[in-house]
């Protein structure tokens, strides 16, 4: 009987499936030993059930539609089994590999040592693996569906929660700066007015942000117009001077071909241009320069921004794009900015890259569409 071979021989069967586990499993269980409990577990209810299924003559009948055996138990333990192989970082392939394994070493020994089973035991045997797969791989989908939504929940929150407190800093530094003007405690045109200034155009910019995510995540239709490249330059000028002040560091604008213009989306496009900008002067060196400048390539607009940050470190390059990415001493924010600009200037049917200048700093560079109608816009 099946039972009594599974039974007689169930060391050597975990030992094979361990074995067999062991060459293909990636990663490692964060606890050792932690997956190798639900199949000998599985093993012996399969035992318990075929035995059961066998002394009720379910078994006996040659050619006889599969068992109606009961499986409560294996899917208790297939599930957590499904459970636990998502916690460790397994896939889905894996779960179902679990037991085909254990189906492959039942046959092998059973084959080695000359075993007859007979159709029905094996039936019985498919069904009990079919069933564990079955829990095990609902277990894990469902656990996984739940786990996505909580991670999707969470970055929501902390997005919400950053946007929340870099707003309350500077509209409270705004309020603060507007007092001491109102009362006449500092003049209009001193470093407190400067302050102000650099508060509203901080709030700007998180709300430009702001605005880029939400409509980048809706799949909002970009509205492509005609943009004067002078203009555009000009606008980003006016928030960028201050915020290079408050850096200690400066702005050059290149000479550009006038009345160049391109076409894009203008808010997508300002949003990740403006951030490109902040971060040069966030990551750039005090005294040192960060240059906008505007080439043409055919029917298209280079639009770069280079800054003095020393380089990038190894392997950035790859990695800076990515949500929740930092780099640099300065933490502040969540890493999301050159994200959500990479995207808002794909939208626009251009790209995003980087040019790292080892020693020296970065080149980041926007590739957008150049209108090519033969009227200027207005």
């Amino acid at each position: 009987m099946l039972y009594e071979f599974l039974d007689t021989n169930r060391t050597a069967v975990v030992e094979r499936w361990r074995d067999k586990a062991a060459r293909r499993r990636e990663p490692r269980p964060a606890i050792a030993g932690a997956l190798d409990l639900a199949i000998p577990q599985f093993l012996g209810q399969v035992i318990a059930t075929l035995r059961v299924a066998h002394g009720a003559g379910m078994l006996g009948k040659p050619q006889s539609p599969p068992p109606d055996i009961p499986t409560s138990e294996i899917a208790a333990v297939a599930t957590e089994h499904g459970r636990e192989l998502l916690v460790d970082g397994f896939t889905i392939e894996q779960v179902v590999h679990d037991y085909g394994d254990l189906g492959q070493a039942v046959a092998e020994l059973a084959g080695e040592r000359a075993i007859a089973i007979s159709p029905e035991e094996l039936r019985a045997f498919s069904m009990c693996l079919d069933e564990a797969i079955a829990d095990a791989v609902s277990e894990f989908g469902s656990q996984r569906e739940r786990l996505l939504v909580e991670k999707a929940e969470r970055a929501m929150s902390e997005k919400l929660g950053f946007l929340a407190h870099e707003q309350r800093n500077f509209l409270n530094t705004a309020i603060l700066s507007f007092a001491a003007i109102k009362a006449g405690a500092v003049g209009m045109n001193g470093a407190t007015s400067a302050i102000l200034d650099r508060s509203l155009i901080g709030l700007r910019n998180l709300i430009d942000g702001a605005l880029a995510d939400v409509r980048l995540a809706a799949a909002i239709t970009p509205m492509p117009e005609a943009i004067p490249v002078d203009r555009f330059i000009a606008e980003l000028q006016v928030a960028a001077n201050l915020e290079a002040a408050g850096k200690g560091c400066f702005l050059k604008v290149a000479t550009f071909e006038p009345q160049l213009a391109i076409s894009a989306d203008r808010q997508l496009l300002y949003s990740a241009a403006s951030n490109l900008l902040q971060n040069a002067f966030k990551f750039t060196r005090p005294g040192s320069e960060v240059v906008l400048s505007v080439r043409s390539a055919g029917d298209r607009v280079r639009i770069d921004v280079e800054d003095c940050c020393g380089g990038l470190p190894p392997g950035a390059e790859q990695s800076l794009f990515r949500m929740f990415e930092q780099h640099g001493a300065d933490r502040s924010g969540l890493g999301l900015g050159l994200s959500i600009s990479r995207r808002a200037v794909e939208t626009c049917s251009g790209s995003l890259t980087v040019r790292d200048k080892p020693g020296v700093g970065c080149v980041f560079t926007i590739d957008v569409p150049r209108f090519s109608d033969g009227a200027r816009p207005q």
